[in-house]
């Protein structure tokens, strides 16, 4: 999906979240080292507890991408606001994937927290879940 943003910040931060994304639905998630800061929260739809620190949100996404067959991933509606060094991207998903011997296609929301630092936007909290029953 390709958004028009007005301004250069926001296409930037927005660049940041289409790549954060294609490495763990489309490459390695490893990558995601490259965007998740080493002191992102993360609260996900799936486990009890917050994910404390940049390593262990990698490991979650690298887990759920290595135990599905992502089929497709897109967002939906982005919205990007900017506060100084700090950003809120918040979209809506849509994603197919086979987990378990059965294909799943659901949807959801999805809202992250960004921050620069040293000249780049990073991760440092995010926030997902489907949509509700």
């Amino acid at each position: 999906m390709t958004i028009n943003f007005d301004d250069s910040i926001k296409q930037e931060i927005w660049a940041t979240v289409r790549a954060m994304n294609d490495a763990w639905t489309k490459g390695n998630p490893d990558d995601l080292a490259k965007f998740f800061h080493r002191d992102m929260v993360a609260i996900t739809a799936t486990d009890r507890n917050r994910l404390d620190g940049g390593a262990a949100c990698i490991a979650g996404w690298k887990g759920f991408a290595t135990a599905a067959r992502i089929h497709r991933w897109e967002e939906i509606d982005p919205v990007v606001n900017v506060y100084g060094n700090s950003a809120v991207v918040a979209y809506y998903f849509d994603m197919s994937f086979d987990m378990g011997g059965q294909t799943i296609n659901m949807g959801g929301r999805d809202m992250f927290f960004f921050v620069k630092e040293n000249g780049r936007w990073w991760a440092v909290a995010d926030q997902f879940s489907p949509y509700p029953a």
